[in-house]
């Protein structure tokens, strides 16, 4: 790959790419293409154009600036072979996918939030337009893909899907999150869903749809580590009974912001070479680690897998095995406003099997949290700390989100 892109630089053939998203993600983004051979930024785009304009300079090199994203993605004139989505919407960041799909761009989803919950929409729509839309390749669900992709090949069974969490408090409020957040340069919101672990569940939700894997039980088991080589031990493989899963360890630090992934082979041949590889084993299950994710260094890779190979990192081929489901971060009482579902002080999301979660009615976290309009869900009736939620607990209201939900529904052959 490295060479190819050094002969498009040679040749000045560049894949052109679109950045919409300027935050503490994007802007590495832009920095990191700025260093890649054979690839420019056509425009960076925020709705902060002191943001965006920062994101420029890191790029280091002549690129369009705008606060009007939608405007730079139907601008003909600004060549995008590779539209990248690195803001923290859901919403805006749909609109954003759909008109890059429109001008046959492909899409790389440095967000989770709408490629968990709108992302097969947009998948459908680009395979109507003769593109693709993928996961980033440096988020932990891109980086657990590509390792997995890379162990099937060796012949082992995947087990579990893992990730590594330092800390995790699911009843974590705005208020008590914000310095923490000021100290790591991200906004409240953002780093709330971090800490009460909802963006981990939609992570995780996204590699289980791409391979066909479930959580043991909601939100999966996440045991205490003090170091990843416990992994062998902190849980029972055996109960999985072949169902491959997804799961976590906490507190691990050593290896903390990594992820790892669980194998197993039954050949004892293999076993003597694993032995000597100095592979941490239980055999027949083996650890392959990762002790990090680089998420923006990784983004290229991303890009030009989609620009010359039309290859995604992750696209939840499997279907929605998965889904993200909203629970009480506190009890509510009737007539409670939820402002906004992921990184919240209303609900926290858990991963379970979208299948029998479905079936009770359960209501997904990223339903709620619409977006562009004042009127939000709202509690019609008093529930309980803890308590899993169901779209009877809410009155909705009339959203482009719920319509949007109805539209992938529909693509899904869900009733």
């Amino acid at each position: 790959m490295l060479q190819e892109l050094k002969q498009r630089e040679k040749e000045g053939n560049f894949i052109n790419v679109g950045l919409i998203g300027l935050g503490t993600m994007g802007k590495g983004i832009a920095y990191q293409i700025g260093l890649t051979p054979g690839m420019r930024l056509s425009f960076v785009a925020d709705q902060d154009i002191k943001a965006a304009e920062a994101g420029a300079k890191l790029y280091g090199k002549p690129t369009h600036v705008t606060a009007d994203s939608m405007s730079a993605l139907r601008d003909e004139k600004l060549k995008c072979d590779v539209f990248v989505e690195a803001t923290n919407s859901i919403i805006a960041a749909y609109d954003y996918c759909v008109a890059a799909i429109e001008r046959k761009a492909h899409c790389v989803l440095m967000n989770a939030e709408v490629d968990a919950i709108l992302g097969f929409s947009l998948r459908d729509a680009a395979k109507k337009q003769g593109v693709i839309v993928t996961s980033d390749a440096g988020d932990q669900h891109g980086v657990l893909s590509r390792m997995m992709e890379e162990i099937e090949m060796w012949g082992f069974e995947i087990v579990q899907a893992g990730n590594m969490k330092g800390f995790l408090d699911r009843h974590q409020t705005l208020e008590g999150i914000e310095p923490i957040a000021k100290k790591l340069g991200l906004s409240t919101v953002q780093c709330l869903a971090y800490t009460d672990g909802s963006k981990l569940n939609i992570e995780m939700s996204i590699i289980a749809n791409e391979h066909g894997l479930t959580p043991l039980v909601p939100g999966m088991e996440g045991p205490r580590a003090e170091k990843m080589q416990d992994v062998v031990n902190l849980f029972d493989f055996d109960k999985y009974k072949g169902q491959g899963r997804v799961d976590y360890v906490l507190g691990a630090k050593e290896h903390g912001g990594g992820v790892y992934v669980v194998a197993k082979s039954e050949s004892a041949f293999q076993q003597g070479y694993m032995n000597y590889y100095k592979v941490t084993n239980k055999h027949p299950y083996y650890v392959f680690l990762r002790p990090y994710h680089l998420c923006h260094l990784e983004t290229p890779r991303a890009v030009a897998l989609a620009a010359m190979y039309s290859k995604a990192v992750c696209t939840m081929r499997a279907g929605r095995v998965t889904d993200c489901y909203a629970y009480a971060k506190k009890d509510m009482i009737a007539g409670t406003r939820v402002e906004h579902a992921i990184g919240s002080n209303e609900v926290y999301g858990l991963i379970e099997e979208a299948k029998l979660a479905d079936a009770a009615n359960r209501m997904p976290q990223g339903v709620l949290d619409v977006e562009g309009t004042p009127d939000c869900p709202v509690f019609k009736r008093a529930v309980k700390k803890d308590q899993a939620l169901t779209w009877d607990d809410f009155d909705m209201p009339d959203s482009r989100m719920v319509e949007l939900w109805g539209k992938q529904k529909s693509i899904l052959g869900l009733k």
